[in-house]
């Protein structure tokens, strides 16, 4: 190479970024800059989209149903004699209701549900409340 003459290459090159994926392709982003780019946009409508009609349609059957159900279906509730053991263990120990359910984890709201019959009973809080107060709340007593 001495004092031969280096050609430079002055051809373009062109570097494209791989086409967008199909996901990448519905994203706003994407379409926009792909319309500034001049590249062809599909729009494609889906049957029935965004128009709910498929969930409404069906409505009609179980409203009859519903309708025609004579049933009275309520959750089971704590029975009186359950409320009344709790808050009497409760109060022969002296404690309030956040000190009780402190003692078994729980939330004060909790005991508030169970005293008042309004919670839906689960035995492993009635097992807990049962060691806490030393009561039996369940069975024959």
């Amino acid at each position: 190479m001495s004092g031969g003459h280096i050609a430079q290459d002055w051809e373009p090159v062109v570097i494209r970024k791989k086409a967008p994926t199909s996901a990448a392709r519905k994203d706003e982003k994407a379409v926009n800059a792909a319309r500034r780019a001049g590249a062809e946009i599909e729009t494609v409508r889906k049957a029935a989209a965004g128009s709910n009609k498929a969930a409404s349609s069906s409505t009609s059957l179980n409203t009859r149903k519903l309708d025609e159900e004579t049933e009275n279906l309520t959750h089971e509730k704590v029975p009186s004699e359950l409320k009344k053991a709790i808050m009497q263990g409760r109060t022969d120990k002296k404690l309030t209701q956040a000190q009780l359910a402190q003692m078994i984890n729980e939330k004060p709201q909790i005991i508030q549900e169970y005293e008042s019959g309004k919670a839906i009973p689960n035995q492993q809080i009635i097992t807990k409340l049962e060691r806490a107060l030393g009561v039996k709340l369940r069975g024959k007593r």
